[in-house]
Order: structure tokens, then sequence, then C-alpha cells
């Protein structure tokens, strides 16, 4: 069996690594990087699932009225909220006995472990960030993108509230072939944008993120390579490829969520099954206000080693530590969303 000497060094390594694992999702995934600017990563700190609170409905006891007319006292019923399941998720950092022979010294075991807890701090960022743009088909998967802001808003159940009933959680969709008649090129990118950003203004609330596939990203892109280009130091500091967009009097950054996501069957997986490239799907745009998406991982299991310690096979000669989160993608407005699509 693996002698104490590992255990201690996989323990303490993991630990003090694990410990900047958290912080660094944000600052590599671009979602979470704008989320963390608005303070919209809470932790939570249990409970049977993850409650969202909304403001849905104006008070309808607005009364005009002159002199003594009656006014309406009723109570008004304009707050609900939106349930999520506890979503968990799991990464192993695995060596056997035969590793540690062949690794002896503890410079050298130092290096492979190292290595490998790298390896998997990388695996666990990927697979988050794969579904944070998901539509929570898989088993056990976080609920993303594809479904809080779905291309085809008004069906479905979000939070356990039905999208078919309550128009209020209903995000902005729009197709460029089916909605403005023609599909996006670089002559009409823009104006498609400000169609779809203007209506995602209510006063000073409008889309603070825009994010694009490489396909939605390029057609920008080339949209503005015959005039000065102006980019997003914000972004581009934080190392994200970025431009800037001016439209329904403010300006967002428009973000790559594309480049190379990977291939579909290097061992990113669903339980077993492989699965495609993540980032923004092919051909989409998302006019996101981040005030109102918020990323809830549980204050117990926020990228952390989960006890029992070393785990060790009864019938192998091998050690394993897993690196453990558990939460969810929660949304709290969803009209002020919106997504394009071809």
């Amino acid at each position: 069996m693996a002698t104490p000497g590992l255990s201690e060094i996989v323990t303490t390594t993991l630990q003090n690594r694990t410990r900047l694992l958290a912080n660094n999702m944000s600052r590599n995934t671009v979602l979470l990087n704008r989320m963390q600017k608005r303070g919209t990563i809470r932790t939570f700190s249990g409970g049977r699932t993850i409650v969202q609170e909304l403001n849905y409905a104006n008070n309808s006891t607005y009364t005009r009225y002159s002199g003594y007319q009656a006014l309406n006292v009723a109570p008004a019923d304009v707050f609900t909220a939106a349930e999520f399941p506890i979503r968990q998720a799991a990464v192993a950092v695995s060596i056997s006995g035969l590793e540690e022979l062949q690794n002896a010294g503890q410079e050298q075991m130092i290096d492979l472990i190292e290595s490998r807890i790298s390896n998997a701090e990388q695996s666990m960022m990927n697979g988050i960030d794969f579904d944070l743009h998901s539509d929570g088909s898989y088993a056990g998967q976080i609920g993303g993108l594809q479904a809080l802001v779905s291309s085809s808003p008004t069906s479905g159940t979000i939070g356990g509230i039905d999208r078919a009933t309550w128009q209020f959680w209903r995000n902005v969709a729009a197709s460029a072939v089916s909605t403005y008649g023609a599909a996006a090129t670089t002559a009409n990118i823009q104006s498609y944008m400000n169609r779809v950003a203007l209506n995602l203004v209510r006063g000073n609330d409008a889309t603070d993120l825009i994010l694009a596939d490489n396909s939605y990203y390029r057609l920008y892109l080339e949209s503005l390579q015959a005039i000065q280009r102006i980019m997003d130091p914000e972004m581009g500091a934080a190392g994200f490829t970025a431009l800037m967009y001016y439209g329904a009097g403010r300006g967002c950054p428009v973000v790559l969520d594309g480049g190379f996501q990977g291939f579909s069957g290097d061992g990113l997986n669903a339980n077993g099954v492989a699965v495609g490239a993540g980032g923004a799907p092919t051909s989409t745009m998302y006019f996101l206000n981040t005030k109102y998406l918020h990323y809830r991982p549980h204050s117990a299991r926020n990228m952390t080693v989960l006890d029992p310690g070393n785990r060790f096979s009864v019938n192998q000669d091998a050690m394993v530590r897993l690196i453990g989160w558990a939460g969810n993608m929660t949304m709290s407005n969803a009209f002020l969303q919106g997504v394009l699509v071809a």
C-alpha cells in the first residue's frame, strides 16, 4: 500500500492548491470573471435547494386619486422565488504503488503530484465552464446559459417556474433568419445586435456582456475592420479576446467565447459519455445582464478536498484523493437576457 509519507505529500499539496482553484475559476472563465466584478458570485451554506429570490411584478395598488377617494390597500404579491437543484462535480488525483516506487525521493514525488493536480485543476475548470454553457440535459449537470437564456424561451421549466405560463420568466430570443429575414453577415450583424440590445434596456439596466461563438465573433470583427476597432481594455487586461460594442445607449465588451474548445473525445465527459466542445454554441451570441446571473457554490464544497482524506482501494495498490464542487448557476431576471442565433 502507499506510504504515509506519500499521503502527506498529496494531502498538503492538494490543500495548498485547492485554496486557489476557486479564485482561478473566475479569472479563467469570462462569464465568472464578469460575475465576480458584479458581485454575483455568492456561496450558500445549506438547504434542500438553492433559492433565488425574484422581484417579478409591479405593486398593483398604484392608484390615481383625488381628494377623499378610497385608496387600494390590498396586499400586493410582488415577490417569488426560483428553486435550483444542487449539482455536484468532482475530479480525482490518483497514484499507484508502482508509480510511488518509480518516483522515489520527495522532489520527484512532488513533481509527479504537482503535475497531476495541475491537470485535475484544469480539467475541473474546463468541466465547470462546459456546464456553465450547457442546457443541463446531462444527469447532475449545471443548468447553464443554454437553459437560462434559451433560444426557445416560451417553453420549459427553469428554477421550478414554467415559462409557458409566466411571461416575466422568458428571455429575449431572436433568429437571424426567422426573426430578421436573412442569415447574419458582416453587413448586417451590427444591425441585428442593435435590435436585440434595444429590447434589453430598462432605465439604466442594459446588457453588460456579449458572448459570441467563433462564427458570430468573426462576423462582428470583420464588420469593424474597415474602421478603427475599439478594444475593451478591462477584458483585454484579464486575458480575454474582446472588442467593444456601442449601442442601446451604452458600451459593453463583445468577448470571444469560442476559440479552441477541445476535442469531443478528449476525456471531458458526462458520466463516461464523451461530449462535444464547450463555449457558446455555433452561430450564437448571448446578450447578458450579469447583474441578474448568479454563480452559487456551496461554502463547504467550493473546489475543496473531499473527506475522508486518502482513499485506498481494498484490492489495488493505489491511492485516490478527490477535489469536489457543489452548487449551480441561477438567474433572478430573465427578460433582460437575450440571445441571437442563426
